[in-house]
């Protein structure tokens, strides 16, 4: 049995423990090589030209097949409305904390780096760029991963709209998911490429710039450790309080230790779902509720991704010797991260197009992505975790709203 379990933890991990090796393998030949390591580089530079080659179609038919294949929404009008709403209150709680603690403490503080420099973009001050934000002029302008909110806008719309047309429109969603399956297959062959790609940018980049920024990513790993620790046992001891009361607190931390352990080995909300189902049944939630709430929150629901968003930008910031700072900054961060927890984490590999979308919308040079992307890796089992077993204290939170205040009392009685 712990022979099949070490198994399952190294199927789980095998690849972000290569990546990792990798990068600090690269890393380790940087700080050898010195600037010498800079021979590397296009080995670097082919990842990186793959990935932004990629981006923009895989986008368009991830989401647009997602929202193609939505179907009975009738019956189910008002727990999706709460569901989105509680979705994105708690998305936009978690990054105000994280928003706090990294002005508390700065996750790349005293680390400049020598780069293009960023474009000083302010997204969302005016009316005009919030326009622009969001569309363009013209279709050709959609096709750039310069324009990644827009395509995001056009992609859910076209899915919707493929989901109204009804029978006609099952031509276009199967073909939609088809081509989704097909440019996923692309991402998964090019990831075989990430260890040499990752590894030979990272010596480039520590050879180039020292190992301050190994010591960055650290501090980093300091800052955002903890505060999932506590995000887990402080705001979802609210929300479960919220859901049931004193009660609704202790059934809930008694029923989440499977799915929170399933999340922290497999790192993959999905994986961890029929976990959570069951979870959710001796909860008390009710079927309707949970078989919605749960399958939609693996996909579009990620407090610990709203969390990491907001590390990842001011990292960046840092890095690039910005202030993060001003209310103007806080809202464009929060927006970006309730995005890209809400919206693109229903997209596989949206983690890596979040990414994207924070290095185009700040105007962070090409060579910013490799940086900010290592955090993802690093940061992806606590936040997982957060993830899942915030599906659970939301479907809890979705059964009060629907239910009633007293909903535990009548949904106790199921069977464990």
């Amino acid at each position: 049995m712990s022979e099949t379990n070490k198994k399952s933890v190294w199927q789980a991990y095998k690849f972000p423990i290569v990546l990792l090796c990798s990068i600090f393998l690269g890393s380790m030949i940087g700080l050898v090589m010195g600037e010498k390591a800079v021979i590397f580089q296009p080995l670097g530079d082919i990842f990186l030209r793959m990935m932004f080659t990629i981006v923009v179609p895989l986008v368009f038919v991830t989401i647009s097949s997602a929202v193609s294949s939505m179907g009975n929404m009738k019956r189910l009008g008002k727990i999706l409305a709460n569901l989105l709403l509680v979705f994105a209150i708690t998305g936009i709680i978690a990054s105000i904390i994280m928003i706090v603690t990294v002005n508390i403490f700065p996750p790349a503080k005293g680390v400049i780096l020598e780069m293009p420099q960023a474009e000083m973009l302010e997204p969302f001050k005016t009316t005009d760029q919030v326009v622009k934000a969001f569309t363009v002029g013209d279709f050709p302008e959609l096709i750039s991963r310069r324009n990644m909110l827009p395509l995001i806008v056009f992609s859910i719309f076209f899915g919707l709209c493929v989901s109204l047309v009804g029978e006609k429109g099952k031509v276009i969603a199967n073909g939609l998911n088809a081509l989704s399956d097909i440019f996923l297959k692309m991402v998964s062959l090019i990831m075989y490429y990430a260890p040499i790609g990752l590894g030979a940018y990272f010596a480039s980049l520590i050879g180039t710039f020292g190992p301050e920024l190994l010591g960055s990513y650290a501090r980093a790993m300091a800052v955002y450790y903890p505060v999932c620790v506590i995000y887990f046992f402080v705001a979802f001891t609210g929300y479960s309080y919220f859901a049931g009361g004193k009660e609704g607190v202790v059934t809930y931390f008694k029923n989440i230790i499977n799915p929170a352990i399933t999340s922290l080995a497999t790192q993959s909300s999905i994986a961890t779902l029929p976990v959570n189902l069951e979870a959710t049944r001796r909860l008390g939630v009710p079927k309707d509720i949970r078989d919605i709430v749960l399958p939609i929150g693996a996909t579009a629901h990620m407090d610990g991704s709203c969390l990491s968003a907001i590390l990842k930008i001011s990292f960046m910031f840092g890095i690039f010797n910005m202030p993060f700072q001003g209310i103007g900054t806080y809202v464009s961060a929060i927006v970006l991260a309730v995005l890209s927890g809400v919206v693109m984490s229903g997209v596989p590999g949206g983690g890596l197009i979040g990414e994207m979308l924070i290095v185009t919308m700040y105007g962070f040079p090409p060579e910013a992505f490799p940086i900010i992307a290592t955090i993802g890796y690093l940061v992806d089992p606590p936040a997982t975790m957060i993830n899942v077993t915030g599906d659970t204290v939301v479907a809890m939170m979705i059964t009060r709203i629907i239910e009633g205040k007293d909903w535990m009392k009548k949904k106790l009685e199921i069977p464990a």
